[in-house]
């Protein structure tokens, strides 16, 4: 996977720790589109790690339930998101944190859903 444009010329997405990162958010809304709607390891450290989430309007999300606590934050979008039973409206601005292991599902989107997603531990992290 070719890392993400990162500012200042720093490689900071091939060294895990404390270092700084920073990333451009339409350049990761790119990589998404371009992966089939995720980018993971936009940032990350020891402890977190930061992907993007894109969503076509009228599409469908397969995800899963993962290990790793996940707090989505809607860059732009409209939708609906399901946890356990309950549906919530999401629009941009919208915070959503989900427990790991918690099942969870984006549905009737209704425009293209770009969302920033935070996991803790790092995504994948075992």
């Amino acid at each position: 996977m070719e890392p993400i444009k990162l500012h200042d010329g720093v490689d900071a997405m091939n060294k895990e720790g404390a270092a700084f990162q920073s990333a451009d958010l339409e350049d990761a809304v790119a990589k998404a589109m371009a992966a089939g709607g995720y980018a993971g390891r936009v940032l990350r450290s020891d402890l977190l790690s930061v992907g993007v989430y894109v969503l076509a309007a009228g599409g469908v999300d397969g995800q899963k339930p993962h290990k790793e606590d996940e707090v989505y934050f809607a860059v732009r979008g409209r939708a609906k998101f399901r946890v356990g039973s309950d549906d919530h409206s999401v629009g941009p601005g919208t915070l959503l944190f989900v427990p790991a292991l918690e099942p969870h599902h984006f549905h009737e989107i209704e425009e293209e859903l770009v969302l920033v997603v935070f996991w803790a531990p790092p995504e994948g992290s075992d």
